[in-house]
């Protein structure tokens, strides 16, 4: 096997170890790594002459990516013990790092996190570029666990209590200047001076012996009366149980590691450590968390792999609506001049002032930055007519969802901008085919579905037609990466792969209302499974009207199973259609728009009310879930997507499936096909809604998983 850590001398003084994974676009502390690393430290310890070591990496803007999580996965069935060892084997490697007669010093360019950070913190000293790709930090927690190798132990040491615990417990990495300011760094240099910084910085310490009074500090128990370690663990935890809602064990494990082991000797706070670790190593939650990870990293893979040598240098957007303001503003975000057309004047107006508003938000002012404003105002050109993008590489359109409407529209555009230009719909329900049929060349006509706020939401569908060229494929990739979204390739048919498993979900919402169950109940049911919002609070805020539309479309192609309520057209007809006219299924006429109880909606619902269920939460979860998932299987079979993976990144994605459940279909799977289809066969009597298709009665009968 090839070395990763390479071995040269300086002055014959200062050793440098060089971390560069062959064939790797960024260095991982596998096991033959860290073996590699305690060979090399066997060697350091026996050199009396020298005064100094520099670790730093060979890779460009990536220091270490933390650990190898494939091994990782290879062993979470393994034992308690197992566990406990693997940590521990970590840790004390580490721990022979940081004794090591010798200053070290670590020379950070780029992304340092994980099992690079707990390496980088094990150093005397720690010195990082002041490049923009520069991050340090701890995600253990995203994936269900905390660091395990001594960050728990080291990081409080270094930069307090309350720092690392707001680090460990959130996930969250730090820049290079946030990194200085907490003492997890010495100083910032430029990534060109950073060797030469780490040489100093050798110097100074052989000098100063500074380095020796730190790790004689390091090594004692953190001094904090218990009335302020009480306060921290109450407030923290107050602080986490709620971002968590009690889905995430991870963060507060880690804060009671950290609490814990902050009155212990580094040793035993080490083993405290490894051993809270072994509990979560493993855990549903952890392997759910390590599934939406590989998830993620497929899809990286996958824009890769349709990337194309196309330039994305200009956009168009044609409707100034809430989708065209959202999509314009992601282009602005990212730097991306973009044409905005409408035909009407207000609308265009409005339209430029929200794209450029929402394009300059920013959290700590909590609203536009002026600034930003007007530096990103001239990347942003509105227009009456189409023609002004006649020099755009892409044009997206997201006006009204009327085919008659589009079709003029594209109409139009094909006959002004330039032979290459990509042009794409932004529509949730029409065939991109039935779009394609008014375009002389349908070859570079596609789909690319935004979801609802664009701002926050990291999905778009890319959604070949019959006719949809590869090349126009790829330019759609290269458009939703530098927008920074994560692009799924999707196939054309009714609702494409969201909305369409979306819609049994919350069309068997509005049953459930009208079986008299009630709708905080319901709500209720879905956010406790995991929902970021309830599924009748969702018809709310999409708008009943729009969810009326995309109703119809779905029953006009699925008549033998997909319910359209009239609950919900009365709804619509009573003029209740949601947030924006401010009642629905809810009423939003408080101060602050909340979401209220509405008695005016009982006469709604006893218009149509069914036969009345007793239904546990059990039950509800059940009714909502379930065909949901039987739809996922047959998008499955219709190929709409290629891939359970594909139906999963999806659905978390595009509506906020939990994560902590690892995606539908992996949530099937960790269920058991067995028990779906026992579940299945209690609602019988409810109609083919809930009839198991074949692929999940061959999943069964051949004792597979969707993800076999």
């Amino acid at each position: 096997m090839s070395e990763t850590i390479t071995r040269s001398n300086i002055n014959g003084q200062i050793a440098t170890l060089t971390l560069d994974m062959p064939d790797k676009g960024a260095n991982i502390l596998s096991s033959h790594v860290l073996s590699e690393l305690e060979q090399h430290l066997d060697r350091l310890s026996g050199e009396s002459e020298l005064k100094g070591l520099i670790i730093l990496s060979g890779k460009p803007g990536t220091f270490i990516a933390g650990a190898d999580l494939r091994e990782f996965v290879a062993s979470l069935d393994a034992d308690r013990e197992e566990i406990v060892n693997l940590c521990r084997r970590g840790r004390l490697l580490f721990a022979r790092l940081h004794e090591l007669p010798i200053v070290t010093v670590a020379a950070i360019d780029g992304i340092c996190v994980g099992g690079g950070a707990e390496l980088a913190i094990a150093c005397d000293r720690r010195i990082v570029s002041d490049a923009g790709s520069t991050q340090f930090g701890f995600p253990e927690v995203k994936l269900g666990l905390f660091p395990g190798w001594g960050g728990t132990v080291r990081t409080p040491r270094i930069v307090g209590l309350y720092n690392a615990v707001e680090m460990i417990t959130s996930g969250e990495s730090v820049n290079a200047a946030d990194a200085v300011e907490m003492g997890l760094a010495t100083e910032s240099v430029p990534a060109e001076r950073l060797l030469d910084a780490a040489i100093h910085m050798i110097e100074q310490e052989v000098k100063s012996r500074s380095f020796l009074q730190d790790r004689d500090q390091w090594a004692q128990p953190i001094e904090m009366s218990e009335t302020e370690l009480g306060f921290l663990g109450v407030t923290a935890a107050g602080f986490i149980e709620g971002q968590t809602k009690g889905h995430y064990p991870a963060p507060l494990a880690a804060l009671e590691v950290l609490i814990g082991g902050s009155s212990l000797d580094p040793q035993n706070a080490g083993e405290l450590e490894s051993e809270e670790m072994a509990n979560l190593f493993g855990s549903p939650v952890n392997r759910a968390l390590l599934n939406v990870f590989f998830l993620t990293d497929r899809n990286k893979k996958q824009i890769a792999a349709h990337q194309s040598s196309t330039r994305i240098e200009n956009v168009g957007v044609v409707g100034a609506g809430i989708m065209g303001q959202g999509i314009a503003s992601a282009n602005l975000r990212r730097q991306l001049p973009t044409v905005m057309n409408d035909a009407a004047t207000d609308a265009l107006q409005r339209g430029t002032q929200s794209a450029l508003e929402q394009a300059s938000y920013s959290r700590k002012l909590k609203g536009p930055d002026v600034e930003q404003t007007l530096t990103l105002a001239p990347l942003l050109n509105p227009a009456l007519e189409v023609a002004e993008m006649r020099h755009c590489d892409l044009v997206i359109e997201a006006a009204v969802e009327r085919p008659d409407v589009k079709k003029k529209i594209f109409s139009d555009l094909e006959a002004v901008v330039g032979p290459t230009t990509v042009l794409a719909t932004n529509t949730s329900t029409i065939p991109i085919d039935e779009l394609a049929s008014a375009l002389s060349h349908p070859e570079r006509f596609l789909g690319i579905h935004f979801f609802n706020p664009v701002r926050k939401m990291p999905l778009v569908e890319i959604i070949r037609g019959t006719k949809t060229s590869d090349a126009a494929i790829s330019t759609a990739f290269a458009y939703a990466k530098k927008i920074k979204k994560s692009p799924i390739l999707v196939r054309s048919g009714p609702g494409f792969l969201v909305n369409r498993l979306l819609l049994p979900y919350m069309s068997e919402a509005v049953e459930l209302l009208l079986e008299g169950v009630e709708p905080r109940t319901v709500d209720r049911v879905a956010t406790q499974f995991g929902m970021p919002m309830g599924p009748i609070q969702l018809y709310d805020v999409v708008g009943l009207d729009v969810a009326a539309y995309a109703g119809k479309t779905m029953v006009a192609a699925f008549p033998d199973r997909v319910l359209q309520s009239p609950l919900v057209e009365d709804l619509v007809e009573a003029g209740r259609l949601g947030q924006k006219a401010e009642h629905g299924f809810y009423s939003y006429r408080n101060k602050k728009r909340r979401a209220e109880s509405d008695a005016t909606l009982i006469p709604f619902i006893d218009k149509h009310k069914k036969q009345e269920r007793k239904l546990s939460a059990e039950e509800i979860q059940d009714r909502l879930l379930l065909p949901m998932l039987l739809e996922a299987t047959r998008v499955l079979d219709e190929q709409i997507v290629e891939n359970p993976r594909d139906v999963d990144l999806g659905l978390i994605l595009g509506i906020g499936f939990p994560p902590f459940r690892g995606g539908l279909l992996f949530w099937a799977d960790t269920l058991g096909i067995a028990e779906i289809l026992k579940k299945l066969e209690g609602y019988r009597q409810l109609g083919s809604r809930y009839e198991p298709t074949p692929r999940l009665m061959q999943l069964a009968e051949a004792g597979n998983t969707f993800y076999d």
